[in-house]
């Protein structure tokens, strides 16, 4: 082989293996992911896109924006998966204004969806978010392969309802990471607490992680809104959920002062292809105490069902 086309080969090789690489997103890990925008309904709506594979779409809890998840949870999804988190209208990074009912909250991860080409992708729910995924699944089943749910209630009646504890440290303006413990683990272990500081450092290593997060009743009042219709469940989902053919992956902690792990056992018997982790020792955040073993179950559940 001739020299030049010897030094092409070498040139044209390394310039297929850069491309690769960033395809594959490794550069980028959730904390340092940049803020991307899309229009959806007129509003721009902020997102962030790391890792590469199937999509999965991620539904954020009450308070919740594209900063509070767990950067390490996300990173571990992300290395099997395209993770996409999201802030709901009005929230965060977003414009807008955030909807008060379940139907509107699902009809916005639709439209999202549709904004940013995913045709097809996994949905997963934490807490509120879990309430919108599950709305979601029942009005579009034809675009989720899989729902996972976390720290979340199903439709309906429970037997368990939030406790005041929770509410007492929920609704503050901002939450240290005392209340954090009490919001999320479980404070009477100390595995947990030590797991509650761990990921509270990772999720404020970020700049200006508490400054986006709602703080005023005003803003909490659509997500209280929403919940209460889910809670009524006039349109009669919690019946529609045990029928759903969607594989479901149910994730809970044992201790969750807010959505009872155990509210899912009435009703877990009854459905069609799901599928129940129940963590001891554990609060309303699993995926933030054990994000390393909850994000090799989702891989596990995602390999496994179809």
């Amino acid at each position: 082989m001739k020299p030049a086309a010897f030094l092409w080969l070498l040139l044209t090789s390394a310039l297929s293996w850069t491309s690769h690489a960033a395809d594959r997103g490794a550069a980028i890990s959730a904390a340092a992911a940049a803020t991307r925008y899309v229009t959806v309904a007129g509003d721009k709506i902020a997102y962030r896109r790391i890792g590469h594979g199937p999509t999965i779409i991620l539904a954020n809890r009450l308070r919740g924006t594209l900063d509070t998840w767990d950067p390490l949870f996300l990173d571990r999804l992300a290395a099997q998966y395209t993770v996409v988190t999201v802030d709901y209208p009005g929230i965060a990074y977003s414009e807008g204004k955030l909807p008060d009912n379940m139907a509107d909250a699902a009809k916005f991860i639709d439209d999202f969806a549709n904004a940013i080409k995913a045709e097809r992708f996994v949905l997963l729910g934490w807490s509120w978010g879990g309430l919108v995924a599950q709305t979601y699944l029942l009005d579009h089943p034809q675009r989720v392969t899989h729902a996972i749910l976390i720290g979340t209630n199903p439709p309906g009646q429970n037997e368990i309802p939030l406790q005041q504890v929770f509410l007492d440290r929920a609704f503050k303006p901002v939450n240290d990471l005392a209340d954090e413990e009490v919001l999320f683990f479980e404070p009477a272990s100390e595995a947990s607490r030590a797991q509650a500081k761990a990921s509270h450092t990772r999720i404020y290593a970020r700049s200006d992680v508490a400054a986006r997060i709602p703080s005023t009743p005003e803003e909490f009042a659509p997500y209280f809104k929403a919940a209460e219709g889910f809670r009524q469940d006039a349109e009669g989902r919690r019946d529609r959920l045990a029928q759903a053919r969607t594989p479901i992956l149910v994730i809970s902690g044992d201790h969750d002062t807010s959505t009872a792990g155990q509210n899912w056992f009435p009703l877990i018997g009854k459905m069609q292809d799901a599928q129940y982790i129940f963590f001891s020792k554990t609060g309303h955040a699993p995926q933030h105490q054990h994000p390393v073993l909850i994000s090799n179950y989702i891989h596990s559940f995602l390999s496994a069902s179809h």
